[in-house]
């Protein structure tokens, strides 16, 4: 779908099942986003099934699998999401631990942007962060997103960090 220096990001299909295990219970996912009880493959095709093609199909976008291009290494996950208890889309990224602090999430990030903006028309965006997700927000904070407030979303415990573009 879209292609940068490093990095291929495509739909996640079925047959990434067990890399979505792998995403959904790396340690930094289960700290700053949540536990979503995948632990199976069986698990992980539900859970493609019921939240990841289902937007596809209900908005046009979701989260997408970012890759290496050498070997094409699935890292991370990157995209789109509507969320209830905000009023836009957000952008969400997350990339397994051994993948991180070497640009992946920006350089993921920026081309989706574009992507969203000029092929979607997306309004601006929104994204939120845990509280003391630091990484995050700094990322966030260099594509552009200023931190707006602080919410509470259904379905999630605590308080989350709001950002937008702009």
């Amino acid at each position: 779908m879209l292609e940068t220096e490093r990095l291929t990001i495509r739909r996640i299909t079925l047959d990434d099942a067990a890399f979505m295990v792998e995403t959904l219970n790396d340690p930094g996912f289960l700290a700053h986003i949540g536990d979503r009880g995948v632990r199976t493959v069986d698990e992980a095709e539900a859970y493609i099934r019921d939240r990841v093609l289902a937007s596809y199909e209900a908005h046009g976008f979701g989260m997408f699998r970012v890759a290496l291009k050498a070997g094409d290494r699935a890292i991370g996950t990157a995209g789109f999401v509507r969320r209830e208890g905000l009023d836009g889309p957000d952008l969400g990224f997350a990339f397994l631990a051994a993948h991180t602090g070497r640009g992946y999430g920006y350089e993921a990030a920026r081309a989706l942007l574009g992507w969203g903006r000029e092929t979607l028309a997306l309004p601006p965006l929104l994204a939120i962060t845990a509280v003391d997700n630091h990484a995050s927000a700094a990322l966030l904070h260099k594509l552009g997103f200023r931190e707006r407030d602080r919410i509470t979303l259904p379905g999630y415990p605590g308080e989350s960090r709001l950002f937008e573009q702009g």
